[in-house]
This record gives structure tokens, C-alpha cells and sequence, in this order.
């Protein structure tokens, strides 16, 4: 018998999943309408998607990228090809909620970020999107988890 820490659980990481989904939409949404955190957190929370989701780290993606979107989208600048106002909404929601975790939290492997961004990019992107998503959160892992990467 070995003392490893015990691994994350399947529905963990399926809850998170559908938490970083639900915050892609909501980030969507906020684009768009400039509503509240508060308000959109307590739609989407009450909605029958919520069903599955880890409801406090959807919120805290939510709360984080909103309420430091100046601060995400300028650390987002340096790694994209052109003005982060042309990306599209859906790319601007999955970007933000990547640069969020990468910086704050460290406890989500840097692969895992980009390759949950990638799967929502997709999904619910363009066509060919999630090649441009996939490079963008792999050029900011470099030098925002430069030792994780080794």
C-alpha cells in the first residue's frame, strides 16, 4: 500500500469540466450585455445546466474573470496576433477562463487548462479556433508556469 494522494474522482473532474462550460457561456453572456457577475452567476446557478457542475468554481471563474478582466485580458495581450476586441466571444470566454486558472490556480495542471479550453473551443467554437486557442494558452503556460513545465 502506497501513501499517494488519492486521485480526483471522475465526477470531480466531470463537474469542473461542466463548471468551466458554464462560465464560458456566462463570460459570453457578459460580453454582450455587461450584466452583473452577481446577476449572471445567479441565472446560470438556477438554471437546469447548473445540474452536474462544480457551483463553486463556477463561480469563482466567473467572479475571477470578471471582476480582473482588465487585468486577465492585459496578460492575455502578449500572446495573441492581433487586438483582443477582434477575437470572438466564445474564444475571449475560453482565453480569459485559461489565463485565470493558469495564474491562480496552480493546483490545476497547466495541460489540463489547455486542453479543457481547447474541448470548449470545439465545441463551441469556429472551426478551426481551438488550434489558435490551443497555441495562445500554450505560449502563456511557458511563462506563467515556467516550473511546472520544467
Amino acid at each position: 500500500m502506497t501513501d499517494a494522494p488519492p486521485k480526483k474522482s471522475a465526477r470531480g473532474t466531470r463537474a469542473r469540466s461542466v463548471a468551466r462550460k458554464l462560465a464560458m457561456q456566462a463570460l459570453y453572456q457578459w460580453q454582450l450585455t455587461g450584466q452583473s457577475a452577481a446577476d449572471i452567476n445567479l441565472q446560470f446557478l438556477s438554471s437546469d445546466d447548473a445540474d452536474g457542475a462544480d457551483r463553486e468554481y463556477f463561480t469563482e471563474l466567473l467572479k475571477g474573470c470578471i471582476g480582473e478582466a482588465q487585468k486577465i485580458n492585459e496578460a492575455i495581450r502578449p500572446y495573441i496576433d492581433r487586438p483582443l476586441e477582434q477575437l470572438d466571444p466564445v474564444e475571449t470566454g475560453i482565453l480569459m477562463i485559461g489565463m485565470f486558472e493558469l495564474e491562480n490556480r496552480i493546483d490545476v495542471p497547466y495541460r489540463v487548462v489547455i486542453n479543457e479550453g481547447v474541448d470548449l473551443c470545439k465545441r463551441f467554437g469556429a472551426t478551426e479556433a481551438h488550434k489558435y486557442v490551443n497555441a495562445v494558452l500554450d505560449r502563456a503556460a511557458r511563462e506563467i508556469r515556467k516550473a511546472e513545465r520544467g
